[in-house]
């Protein structure tokens, strides 16, 4: 690696920078984590002086002594702990100068636009296992096992249907907690089904972000005040979509 870096070398560090914090913020990390991240790649290439600043819904990244002030806005965040690991490991290899700049950049966008996700059979499936299971935990009884797993199975079809057409997830929420209410009720009430409460909170757990409210907690005791307490706000809504969907269910039946 030249002792120098040029103008043009400078822009390709910030491209891997800027990238690889994009795909760690998209996938769930936490805020301290992507600017920590970004600092040791910045480094590793020679640019010591560096500032980031990370929100969930943007990064900044600048050069102290210079104007080069670069802004990538995140509009869409999923969790992908798969996809963390390989950006941290790309992190370490250069770290270790096991990669060059270009090798660097093109391994983060070959991650960027990966799949790494599971199929949706796979999620669905998890989701309904998960919501019986849950049942089991929440002092629930055998005979309630195949109502939770239907209960779990209808809030993440609803969810996923609903987020395809409005793309927000507050709504998409609220609907897929009256569908969970709402099976559980329809069982009691015909006899089938015995503890609809139970039913009900296993059948929205799916739905509950429990990484989300980790994050920012994790993020607030790292004193990114800002990233905590944007996360913490939006688990809060989470929190009351799924509330308000149940109950609005019960108070009209």
């Amino acid at each position: 690696m030249p002792e120098a870096l040029t103008i043009i070398d400078e822009n390709k560090v910030i491209d891997v920078v800027l990238l690889a914090g994009k795909v760690l913020l998209e996938s769930g990390a936490e805020t301290y984590r992507v600017e920590d991240t970004m600092g040791r790649i910045a480094a590793s290439f020679g640019l010591e002086d560096t500032y980031s600043f990370v929100t969930s819904t943007a990064i900044i990244f600048s050069l102290n002594d210079r104007t080069n002030t670069r802004l990538v806005r995140v509009r869409e965040r999923t969790t992908d702990l798969e996809k963390i690991a390989i950006a941290n490991n790309v992190s370490r290899k250069i770290s270790r100068n096991e990669l060059s700049l270009d090798e660097a950049k093109s391994e983060l966008i070959h991650l960027e636009q990966a799949s790494l996700q599971y199929s949706f059979v796979v999620k669905f499936l998890s989701a309904a296992i998960a919501s019986g299971f849950f049942m089991f935990m929440f002092g629930g009884v055998r005979h309630d096992f195949p109502f939770a797993v239907l209960a779990g199975a209808g809030a993440f079809l609803t969810f996923d249907i609903v987020q395809r057409f409005i793309q927000i997830k507050f709504f998409s929420e609220f609907i897929s907690s009256m569908v969970v209410i709402m099976i559980a009720a329809f069982f009691t009430k015909i006899g089938w089904a015995i503890n609809q409460d139970i039913i009900t909170i296993a059948g929205v757990m799916p739905l509950v972000p429990g990484i989300l409210i980790t994050n920012a907690i994790r993020d607030l005791m790292a004193g990114e005040l800002l990233a905590g307490m944007s996360r913490g706000v939006e688990a809060a809504l989470t929190a009351f979509a799924i509330g308000a969907g149940v109950a609005i269910v019960l108070l009209i039946f």
